[in-house]
């Protein structure tokens, strides 16, 4: 999810939800700790050099039972990250604390924010001989008219 669309999520609500990946939410008390940007400048396996850069919110849960984050409050920590780090509309990516720091995507599904999976992936397949997935098909579904029979077309 981009930044833009958690902007415009966060004008419309009320209050602020996560929801991670296993259906539970993160405690109403949570705080943003962070909002930032992450530039990540890498070689890949394959040699190409690349780029990364990604929105990241940290969330921390404290023993201050009583903090509520407002989505206007967010809203402003935002805008003050965007205008003093030169934020542009980027990808968001969320810290959580779970046994260890976990990395998680963002989505919404009307109600909550979704902290999503993510995963490792080799960014050049082709240069390490990685082979493509083969998409397994039935022959049963290649062809509806019958074959090697003696009305079919084929012999």
């Amino acid at each position: 999810m981009k930044l833009s669309q958690v902007k415009l999520i966060l004008e419309e609500l009320n209050n602020i939800a996560f929801k991670l990946p296993n259906g539970d939410l993160v405690p109403k008390h949570f705080h943003v700790t962070e909002v930032g940007k992450i530039t990540k400048h890498f070689i890949d396996c394959g040699g190409t050099i690349r780029n990364e850069e990604v929105v990241n919110f940290q969330l921390w849960n404290a023993n201050d039972y009583d903090h509520r984050l407002h989505p206007e409050k967010l809203l402003n920590i935002i805008k003050l990250s965007e205008n003093q780090l030169n934020i542009g509309d980027l990808e968001v990516e969320v810290e959580y604390q779970g046994e260890t720091i976990g990395k998680f995507g963002l989505d919404f599904d009307g109600k909550d924010f979704l902290l999503t999976s993510k995963q490792t992936d080799c960014l050049a397949k082709d240069n390490c001989g990685i082979p493509t997935e083969k998409v397994k098909v039935r022959m049963s579904d290649l062809n509806d008219e019958p074959c090697c029979t003696p009305d079919g077309n084929c012999c």
